[in-house]
């Protein structure tokens, strides 16, 4: 393909924010705030003009689209992945920072930086970059200096800061600055920005049916024989869930209301299929839980391991060398309700539970098995009457956001993590942690779907 045309291509496929994000990666290059950037055209024009892109020298271009995650688009265009890094470490550290921060953290970054910013640059429509921006042009942040930025973003979003800390260290140990360097030879590059060059192979998803999605989902636990209240809110997890799996290529089976003989039948006749033509297994239980166990709608419970444990390489042949995901929504323990709208998915009247389970107690010892839980050990675990819980929710929205960006599952896990570590209930007392555990051997990673994402 002719370079300009591959070039009004790659334009045509780019939305307005992404061509804002490539132009921010590109300040450093164009020794300028590129603000008035308005098209891709006119940002390719301007780094033809200083010899940074040419038919001889695509590799920026590259590199770009697979810091903004537009993998795909890179390979229509038969761009190979980047070797060498243009664009500096500094620059990609702050553009994936405001990858990671959500609208709300925006806004307590903007409350933080009150006394810091002119007021103009903290209007609602102001971004994340162009907070950034406006911080480096007072002079507030600098490749060598991120006291401040790593300051307000600690209470806004703890688990970010450890990515400016890497990258400190990383300057340090490395005496050098962040400007061009060979991919291979920088271990900051790969582990900051890129899903390529990491030693670890994606899972095989080539098939035409991505695999099973199970759904057990628990609702009505009027006749269990210790008084478990209804779920209330659990049929919108389970709509989200059979929406987004759908959209992913899995085929969709839903099972309500089930008993521990039920579940156990169910687990027992899904492992016994031929699953030879398809990639993986996902299994989503939504119920009550009680420590290292959920409940059916008898009152009884079941651990999970043992329903786990019939989709082992000895008992599933077909999917052997396949990725087996499981994710439970149950509380692992309980304490009174405390708010009317909030409930705990434990054995009782109440909305709070304490997680005393450690997930990966749980996690088969053969290889291939994710097991995401709700909680984490002394973190509570919230469902919401009217919107479902935090833990599904979070899964299917980022699901949603972060498939067609190329992220693996792992990575959008701990997307979910950070996400429902922010939330809290109306007291501003109230948290919840999930926790993933895995025997995975490589990343997990679900081809882009070709049909426009579910609206959540």
């Amino acid at each position: 393909m002719d370079f300009q045309k591959l070039l009004l291509e790659a334009g045509k496929a780019l939305s307005g924010d992404e061509v804002k994000a490539l132009a921010f990666l590109c300040t450093d290059l164009l020794s300028q705030t590129l603000a008035s950037v308005k098209t891709a055209g006119d940002l390719f024009s301007r780094l033809a003009d200083r010899d940074h892109l040419s038919v001889e020298r695509p590799h920026l271009l590259s590199e770009l689209l697979f810091i903004i995650k537009r993998n795909r688009l890179a390979r229509d265009l038969n761009l190979a992945a980047p070797t060498i890094n243009l664009v500096s470490l500094y620059r990609k550290l702050l553009y994936s920072l405001s990858e990671e921060l959500t609208d709300g953290d925006l806004k307590s970054m903007k409350f933080l930086l009150n006394k810091e910013l002119p007021r103009r640059k903290l209007d609602e429509n102001i971004t994340t970059l162009e907070v950034f921006l406006e911080m480096e042009h007072m002079d507030l942040i600098n490749e060598t200096n991120l006291d401040l930025l790593e300051s307000i973003i600690q209470p806004v979003c703890p688990v970010l800061t450890e990515k400016i800390l890497q990258f400190k260290a990383d300057q340090l140990s490395t005496g050098t600055s962040s400007s061009v360097s060979l991919g291979e030879n920088n271990p900051s590059s790969m582990m900051f920005w890129t899903n390529t060059n990491t030693g670890l192979t994606p899972y095989p998803m080539t098939a035409v049916k991505r695999g099973v999605c199970l759904i057990i989902n628990n609702y009505d636990f009027t006749l269990s024989e210790n008084s478990l209240q209804k779920r209330e809110g659990t049929m919108i997890d389970g709509d989200y869930l059979h929406r987004v799996f759908q959209w992913l290529g899995f085929e969709i089976e839903t099972q309500k209301d089930c008993t521990i003989e039920k579940m156990l039948s169910v687990m027992q006749e899904l492992s016994g299929r031929n699953h030879s033509q398809m990639d993986c297994l996902v299994c989503c239980i939504l119920s009550h839980g009680a420590e290292g166990r959920v409940y059916g709608v008898d009152g009884r419970t079941v651990t999970i391991r043992e329903l786990m444990d019939p989709f082992s390489g000895t008992k599933c042949s077909s999917l052997v060398d396949k990725p087996k995901l499981f994710f439970i929504q149950a509380c692992q323990g309980n304490r009174e309700q405390e708010r009317v709208f909030i409930e705990a998915d434990g054995p009782t009247h109440g909305l709070v539970c304490r997680d005393d389970f450690v997930a990966k107690d749980s996690i088969p010892s053969d290889a291939d098995f994710l097991l995401g839980m709700a909680t984490v050990s002394s973190f509570v675990s919230y469902r919401d009457k009217i919107n479902g819980t935090w833990f599904i929710q979070s899964l299917c929205l980022n699901l949603v956001q972060m498939v067609p960006r190329d992220f693996d599952l792992v990575s959008i896990l701990t997307k979910v993590n950070a996400d429902v570590s922010q939330k809290t209930d109306s007291t501003g007392l109230k948290k919840q942690m999930p926790q993933p555990a895995f025997t995975l051997t490589k990343k997990v990673v679900f081809p882009i779907p070709r049909a426009p994402p579910p609206v959540l």
